[in-house]
């Protein structure tokens, strides 16, 4: 039945799950979480047990493989399709007369399966659809062109993973390919995305506090202050030793002035060129400062914020107010609270940045 949200008595949010293509009934309470960390997104859900045939609890004490899709809709009419997933618990509370699940979406299957695989001669893209195909998931791919075991130079090769393949899944290579390419890898519904990051530039959510049913606001000092990340790296080929040096100086400033020395992070790569030892520099300065603001918030659902966007806080009358990126959507329905999303974002205060320059073959540049 259609369940009433705090804030929006118009609208008449329902949701729906099917389990093997069929519809369960006796829903509770549902919620889906979707991240941007490159790992599964996650649901859970509670029913009645006793709802007869074919989902009463022999079903859910036997069944091995249970196929998840849920659907949610504001009006009880139009439904949109938010999670492609499988089951991986199944609790039975036998006096309460209650079952809940969870589960993972169809990235698990990548996540669980072991390779022992090297593809010193494919492109990254080929080996995204090569695994999507596998799993009898549909390659949402952009064409790379670099095989992925040329290494740095011309000449230079290796096998991808080489002795490390035995102790890697499927997914952790995917990983580890769209970090060199700088592309963002998830799975949505049966799907799997393999793109350029950012390649998604939806309008910027707006948000105030006034709009929410609660917000929380969260500020990391030792981010806040100046950042230097020093990358240590040492080429065989060249034979040569290289240290490079970012800064990030804050530029929203301080009433108290502050500390002047920045707050100091060392990163050892091994085989990196001076080059590519600043762009590693660049990243990891830009991931650390990140993290510095965090905003959270609950808000009335809805079927359409995803967590590759940005939202752009006011009204707070403080420093907080600015753009962010999010991080985490939270959607939850039950039949006490109604249809509610809670969201996650992060973001840094304006920042200058600065970097030394590379220093000779056989030395260290600081």
């Amino acid at each position: 039945m259609p369940l009433s949200d705090p804030l929006t008595s118009q609208r008449s949010p329902l949701a729906r799950i099917l389990a093997n293509g069929v519809l369960v009934p006796g829903l509770i309470e549902v919620e889906v979480i979707c991240n941007n960390h490159f790992s599964a997104d996650t649901f859970s859900a509670s029913f009645a047990l006793n709802v007869g045939l074919p989902f009463g609890r022999i079903f859910w004490a036997s069944e091995l493989e249970i196929a998840v899709q849920i659907l949610f809709s504001l009006d009880a009419c139009s439904f949109v399709s938010l999670f492609t997933g499988t089951v991986d618990t199944v609790a039975i509370n036998a006096t309460g007369g209650l079952v809940h699940i969870s589960g993972r979406d169809l990235s698990a299957q990548l996540i669980e399966a072991r390779t022992e695989e090297t593809f010193s001669n494919r492109t990254s893209s080929e080996i995204a659809s090569l695994l999507a195909k596998r799993h009898d998931l549909t390659p949402n791919v952009v064409q790379t062109m670099t095989p992925v075991g040329r290494y740095y130079q011309d000449e230079h090769d290796r096998i991808t993973l080489g002795q490390f393949s035995r102790s890697t899944t499927e997914w952790d290579l995917l990983v580890f390919l769209a970090l060199q390419e700088g592309f963002d890898v998830s799975v949505t519904g049966t799907a799997l995305n393999f793109l350029p990051s950012n390649t998604a530039t939806p309008s910027p959510y707006l948000i105030t506090p006034a709009n929410c049913i609660d917000m929380r606001l969260e500020r990391r000092l030792t981010l806040a202050r100046g950042i230097a990340v020093t990358v240590k790296t040492w080429n065989s080929r060249q034979g040569s030793a290289f240290a490079q040096t970012v800064t990030g100086a804050n530029n929203a400033g301080s009433s108290s002035g502050g500390p002047s020395n920045p707050q100091q992070y060392v990163f050892v790569s091994p085989n990196l060129t001076a080059g590519q030892a600043l762009n590693f520099a660049q990243k990891k300065l830009n991931d650390l400062t990140m993290h510095e603001r965090v905003v959270e918030f609950t808000v009335p659902g809805d079927l359409l914020l995803t967590p590759i966007g940005q939202l752009i806080l006011t009204g707070t009358g403080t420093q907080f107010d600015q753009t962010y990126y999010i991080d985490l959507v939270e959607r939850r329905l039950s039949l006490n609270d109604g249809f509610t999303q809670r969201i996650k974002a992060k973001g840094s205060s304006p920042r200058s940045t600065s970097s030394n320059q590379p220093g000779a073959a056989g030395a260290t540049a600081s």
